[in-house]
């Protein structure tokens, strides 16, 4: 009985520090809450309509154009900038480049949440979402099929950044115990998260390879898996600078800097990966244009916006890239992140949407309701990002955190029942 009464006291105590800790911090008249805020409650309305009437109230989708905004950008596009993740503890865990260990944790928190967000925006595109199961459990389509590759690399993927972030949530917590026992798991996963990242971005690449009578020759070639790999290193690279740079100015009483030391060289050392990464990836393209005999392609619009995307925002970002490190520019390098964000952007569009059904009469433009959906997925996965910096040890030490009273701090008791 006494046994029982000290658990239901523990339980008490774990749920008046989740809710103290739901309590709003800093100032919530920003630009960005004055922003983000109509936009959620604008999408929240317009997604009663698409789950009250369907997909084709409220986006331009038809049975000739089923993929649009939500997928091409949401699902292809967001899972290359998330690809920092698996980048950066690749370099910490396998490589031992210490360096980068300040900014692991903001790293994968950022990947974390970018697969779960996007994960639920492509629940939003299905018309049925009640069979987002079938691809899993491979009903009507097999084992064998690319979804079903894509779909457990991607559940499995979650699982491993959920593991490599727990530490920190444990810490937070002040469970020690469990903080020494998840740590432990830390490599394990690190590994299998570093395994079904290259799988799941080259397989998603896989699945346009089906689509070749649709996409324009420019864009398709039996190497998109490979490009959708190589791509994605220098994307979760190039996002990992913007939203470096964005938190240590946002985020900045959250730092320790003698434990970050100089975030510069971390720019600097960002850039060069990402200038190795997008010369590969310029590489492979120009390989492919002249191995397929393409220049007859590039003289109408379609290739000239081709080649705005390979030489302007490929090309000059590697050179970019190259040239700031090279030169210890920190803001040529910034610069190089952005045009880089830029073009994979254009050329994930490309394939799913823009170069998609490119010789069809049916031609898919989004309607601003997929715009402000598309928006309050980008917000809302910032409001919780800045949710947890706010609380947890991620840009700062667990010694860090701000002390709280013994009687709302939740115990390892709370955490072994």
């Amino acid at each position: 009985m006494a046994d029982r009464l000290s658990l239901m006291r523990e339980f008490g105590r774990f749920l008046r520090f989740l809710l103290s800790e739901l309590r709003p911090r800093g100032r919530m008249l920003t630009p960005f809450n004055l922003i983000s805020v109509p936009v959620i409650v604008a999408a929240a309305a317009i997604l009663v309509v698409r789950f009250t009437r369907g997909l084709g109230a409220v986006t331009n989708l038809s049975q000739e154009v089923p993929w649009g905004l939500w997928i091409g950008f949401d699902v292809v596009t967001g899972v290359a900038f998330a690809g920092g993740a698996y980048v950066i503890t690749f370099a910490v865990y396998v490589m031992r480049m210490e360096k980068y260990r300040p900014i692991v944790r903001a790293t994968v928190l950022n990947g974390l949440l970018a697969y779960i967000f996007y994960a639920g925006a492509l629940a939003l595109d299905l018309g049925r979402p009640w069979n987002i199961i079938n691809p899993i459990i491979g009903n009507k389509f097999g084992f064998s099929s690319v979804l079903f590759l894509v779909s457990w690399h991607f559940m499995l993927y979650m699982l491993a950044e959920f593991i490599e972030f727990s530490p920190a949530v444990a810490e937070w917590l002040g469970w020690k115990r469990v903080r020494r026992v998840l740590h432990a798991f830390t490599l394990t996963a690190v590994i299998l998260g570093i395994t079904l990242s290259t799988l799941h971005q080259s397989g998603l690449g896989a699945l346009y390879l089906m689509a070749k009578p649709k996409i324009h020759p420019l864009w398709y070639t039996e190497f998109i898996p490979i490009l959708f790999f190589v791509s994605s290193i220098f994307a979760g690279l190039s996002m990992i600078i913007l939203e470096g740079t964005l938190s240590h100015r946002v985020f900045a009483t959250q730092i320790n800097h003698k434990r970050h030391g100089s975030f510069e060289e971390i720019i600097l050392g960002l850039g060069k990966g990402a200038a190795i990464a997008m010369f590969v990836y310029y590489f492979f393209h120009a390989l492919v244009f002249v191995h397929d005999h393409r220049w007859q392609l590039i003289t109408d619009l379609w290739g000239v916006w081709y080649l705005v995307e390979i030489l302007g925002f490929v090309l000059v970002p590697c050179v970019l890239f190259a040239y700031g490190v090279r030169n210890r520019s920190v803001s040529i390098v910034r610069t190089a992140a952005i045009l880089a964000l830029i073009g994979i952007i254009m050329n994930r569009l490309n394939i799913s949407v823009i170069a998609f059904n490119w010789n069809s009469a049916a031609h898919y433009y989004p309607s601003w309701q997929e715009i402000v959906v598309t928006l309050m997925v980008i917000f809302s996965e910032i409001w919780v990002f800045r949710w947890i910096v706010l609380r947890m040890p991620v840009m700062r030490e667990a010694h860090e955190l701000p002390s709280r009273p013994t009687e709302s701090r939740p115990s390892e008791l709370t955490a072994s029942a």
